[in-house]
């Protein structure tokens, strides 16, 4: 793996979380406005609940990105510690809606 190879891929993670982060914040930001304004409860909620999706999202995009990579660059080392990360992240998110199903 190259510098250059390297240095891209930090960028394209930089962006994806500069992006994750920013659409999250401004969701999260005209939600909030209008659950303060209580001129919509409906759309306030739905802006939150996206806002917060998006933010929990990013993470698992990083992940998913940097194994796209990774495979392109060839580096195998590398591959299989984010294909281990990512099932982490999966059996996490499955237990979490296993667990908020059987709550409900």
């Amino acid at each position: 793996m190259s510098d250059e190879q390297i240095g891209r891929l930090e960028v394209q993670l930089g962006r994806l979380l500069q992006a994750g982060v920013l659409t999250s914040a401004a969701c999260l930001a005209l939600g909030l406005v209008l659950w303060m304004a209580s001129a919509a409860a409906g759309p306030a909620n739905a802006l939150l609940t996206i806002g917060l999706m998006i933010l929990m999202a990013t993470p698992i995009l990083r992940v998913i990105v940097s194994l796209v990579e990774y495979a392109r660059m060839r580096d195998w080392f590398f591959v299989a510690m984010t294909v281990l990360v990512f099932g982490v992240l999966l059996a996490t998110v499955t237990l979490a809606v296993l667990k908020l199903r059987a709550g409900s």
